[in-house]
């Protein structure tokens, strides 16, 4: 079995796939927060851009995920912070759903 390559079949799709869902689902949820802070509320303006910057910071590790670019050895330290930002954003989209916003 040795002279073989490993064949990762559809895998390495699957995972680009799936790092590009994630940043779908987390513009989605930062555009309803932006769309909170036009209504006024001073609170929403600032929820409205601490998401704005946590959707930045996770947009740059999932975009580099999805295409494979940068050094592979830097995925392991921003991976506990897109996790940490995507459970924040998931909070946030039930706020959202619950002040009925959806």
């Amino acid at each position: 079995m040795t002279g073989h390559a490993r064949d990762p079949g559809l895998q390495p799709e699957r995972t680009r796939l799936a790092w590009r869902r994630t940043a779908l689902a987390l513009t989605v949820i930062m555009v309803l927060t932006v769309r909170l802070a036009l209504t006024g509320d001073v609170a929403g303006a600032l929820l409205a851009g601490v998401a704005v910057v946590g959707w930045g910071a996770a947009l740059r590790v999932c975009w580099r995920r999805a295409t494979g670019s940068g050094p592979s050895g830097a995925y392991g330290r921003a991976l506990p912070l897109v996790a940490l930002a995507t459970a924040g954003f998931a909070m946030l989209g039930a706020l959202l759903v619950v002040r009925g916003l959806w």
